[in-house]
């Protein structure tokens, strides 16, 4: 009887006790401030309404609706299944690229991991697989290293222009950069120089590209599909390569140029055991997005705001042409000749301003924290953007003027010109991509003189920045 009631008080309590634990949850939960803002439709969010903004060639106006709805400094939405925390403004900038390990760490959508990486890694950590990938690129990023790129990235732009430029009145200007900038990533990341091998490699990954951030949707016919498949592709062939380099560096037989690929296969850890051949293929796919799209996106618009505006054409041609007639015949350009370009990255910083290669960076929250009043929960995803700054008036005003001049002196204020991040986080291979942007201008405009064929192009993001029909202009090739 003692037992009985003993266990009725229990279950008394406890009936008494859960209601509480419940409501006091609640309250706990509800106290919480979290960012203004909607998650829009059951789990695809605003993904579609974002999309449809890229597509229409204006996602500025996705983010600065909701930065004028709710908050200028932080808001809320939904995409790509995920509840998203989007940081607004230098100071949103600022506080995610310097809380990198301490509050959030690199996330990619599962979608891009899928179509990325080999199947069996999809489960490894991205921060530790990031992590690994940027202790491979100081060695490769160094300014010493990057100097020896120099003439390869020149030589190999006359090339391209004598091949597919100069037989031609009108070309298209941006799947021609996209060929140039991949072929470069295949010669320094991999030393592969013939053309039938850079094209085989790289139709697989116009697949990829196109597809990397859409609605994933693995079904026959959809962009998702297609990167698959492509992504597939591409992991195949770059087995093959990596295998056949390793029997090569065995033999003694492998090239005296130590690129991206050797470096990594003759890595080895305190056990003296090499990297897995899937690990460096991952490794290396990473390499290809990072510089041959985005590069090839900016040189774009590098050549489009030079055909659209002769008085900064013809600047950048005096530049350009006191450096060609500095040099001889046969002499390729060097790192005293791009740091006398100073004027034409001005122009290039200009037009990654109004039209950057990337829209921003996905993080994932690790640890709860406060923003701007706002609490940010653990497994939030974040999402830092250039819209909020590149075209706010406040840092750059008269925003939508193309005016290369807002980069003399000390430049914009900090945190408001972010193409490539910043802070710890700032992408490693920025250097890089200025070589090769100033390399191929600096071919171009001492060649050709160009003009858009359709001045009014229209521009739609999938996810960079995309001329609908190529860019299309008329050549005048200089006399």
């Amino acid at each position: 009887m003692d037992l009985f009631l003993s266990y009725l008080l229990q279950i008394v309590i406890l009936c008494i006790s859960l209601p509480l634990i419940v409501r006091i949850y609640r309250r706990k939960s509800s106290s919480r401030n979290l960012p203004p803002g909607r998650k829009g439709w059951p789990i695809i969010g605003e993904t579609l309404e974002y999309a449809m903004a890229s597509k229409n060639g204006d996602p500025d106006k996705f983010i600065a609706d909701r930065m004028s709805k709710y908050s200028p400094e932080l808001f809320r939405t939904s995409l790509l299944g995920e509840s998203f925390a989007v940081f607004c403004g230098p100071s949103g900038n600022k506080f995610l690229f310097s809380s990198e390990n301490k509050y959030v760490t690199t996330w990619w959508p599962h979608s891009m991991e899928r179509i990325l990486l080999f199947p069996l890694d999809v489960e490894y950590s991205t921060r530790v697989e990031t992590a690994k990938m940027r202790s491979f690129l100081p060695e490769f990023l160094k300014p010493e290293a990057l100097q020896h790129y120099i003439p390869i990235m020149d030589s190999l732009a006359k090339e391209h222009l004598e091949t597919d430029w100069f037989p031609h009145k009108q070309v298209k200007v941006f799947p021609l950069t996209r060929k140039y900038t991949f072929a470069l990533a295949c010669r320094l990341f991999m030393n592969i120089k013939d053309p039938d091998h850079v094209t085989r490699f790289g139709n697989p990954f116009s697949l990829v590209t196109a597809g990397l951030i859409s609605i994933p949707i693995n079904f026959p016919g959809t962009a998702f599909s297609r990167a698959i498949k492509g992504g597939k592709l591409i992991r195949e062939e770059l087995l093959s390569i990596i295998r056949k380099r390793k029997m090569e560096l065995s033999e003694n037989k492998g090239s005296t140029q130590v690129d991206l690929l050797t470096r990594m296969l003759l890595i080895r850890d305190e056990n003296g055991r090499g990297m897995e051949e899937k690990d460096i293929a991952n490794k290396i796919i990473g390499f290809f997005i990072a510089s041959h799209d985005t590069a090839s996106t900016a040189i774009t618009f590098v050549l489009n705001y030079l055909a659209e505006f002769p008085r900064v054409y013809s600047e950048v041609l005096k530049e350009q042409m006191q450096i060609a007639e500095s040099k001889g015949p046969d002499e390729l350009l060097n790192w005293d000749d791009i740091k006398k370009m100073k004027y034409s990255w001005n122009v290039a910083c200009e037009a990654m301003r109004l039209a950057p290669p990337g829209q921003g960076a996905f993080r994932e929250v690790t640890s709860e924290f406060t923003y701007a009043g706002f609490t940010i929960p653990k497994g939030w995803k974040t999402y830092w953007t250039v819209s909020s700054t590149h075209k706010n008036p406040k840092y750059f005003p008269d925003p939508e003027k193309f005016d290369p001049s807002r980069f003399e002196g000390k430049g914009p204020a900090p945190y408001t010109f972010v193409p490539f991040g910043g802070g710890p986080r700032m992408c490693p291979g920025k250097e890089y991509a200025r070589l090769e942007i100033l390399a191929f201008m600096h071919n171009v405009v001492t060649k050709f003189k160009l003009e858009k064929v359709d001045p009014y192009e229209k521009i739609t993001y999938n996810p960079s920045p995309t001329p609908v029909n190529g860019l299309l202009v008329h050549l005048d090739p200089m006399t």
